[in-house]
């Protein structure tokens, strides 16, 4: 691919997030396995599975942003699932977007076994096989902002002085979430985010965010904003602040 039409694919996938955000319609990322009607018990855990995320859309407001559960009688017909909303979320928009999420993507799983879908405000993930505790090294997106900053070894040193800083706050606070700030010289700031899913340990909290950090700086460094949005953790940061105070 020539580098005007990879810088132009960027510039498209940048749109594509900032039409997200505002229209607020299509998820960052999805994926499913074992999407196909193959066992004859399938009923009986879908079943289970819608019974389990529609509750989802009253617990996890209710929870501050988080909830998990399984459901059903034997191991092959059981569910195990989780939403997490970013912490900085209303119990309104949170409702929205696990509302979205459960419906996108049962429409996209249709006899999918397990799914991940990710948004701006919140994630949801479910499996026949008990993952809570474990960190989700497969479910994950990376994004980045086009734009190159001016010096990025210093910014690069910032990005992650301050994502380091959030991850040390995030895995021992009560909701495994932290926010905060930067200074760059003059009125420039640097915004970041670290967060867990609150099924984690806080050793595996922070072992995840400290393995998204080292991942964004590879492919992120010297960019205006990147984040790391898995399963389990993700870290982010901008030029903006993108979370409400």
């Amino acid at each position: 691919m020539s580098s005007s039409r990879f810088t132009s694919s960027l510039y498209l996938l940048t749109l594509s997030i900032l039409l997200q955000n505002v229209l607020g319609v299509d998820p960052l990322y999805s994926s499913c396995s074992g999407n196909e009607k193959s066992t004859a018990n399938y009923g009986s855990y879908k079943t289970s599975l819608d019974v389990l995320m529609s509750s989802f859309y009253q617990l996890a407001p209710a929870k501050e942003g988080f909830a998990l559960g399984s459901l059903g009688q034997k191991n092959l017909d059981r569910p195990y699932g989780l939403v997490l909303c970013r912490g900085d979320v209303s119990s309104s928009d949170c409702s929205a977007c696990v509302a979205d999420a459960t419906r996108e993507i049962r429409k996209r799983c249709p006899y999918g076994k397990s799914g991940f879908i990710a948004y701006d405000n919140c994630l949801l993930k479910y499996s026949n096989k008990d993952f809570f505790g474990q960190i989700d090294s497969q479910n994950k997106i990376y994004l980045y902002n086009v734009r190159n900053v001016s010096n990025p070894v210093v910014f690069n040193q910032k990005t992650k002085d301050l994502l380091s800083q959030l991850a040390n706050k995030a895995y021992i606070a009560r909701k495994m979430y932290a926010t905060g700030e930067l200074g760059l010289g003059g009125s420039k700031k640097l915004y970041g985010m670290a967060q867990c899913t609150r099924d984690l340990s806080s050793a595996n909290c922070k072992k995840c965010l400290d393995g998204a950090i080292s991942e964004l700086q590879g492919f992120a460094g010297g960019k205006e904003g990147g984040r790391v949005t898995g399963g389990s953790c993700t870290v982010r940061y901008e030029i903006y602040p993108f979370v409400k105070a």
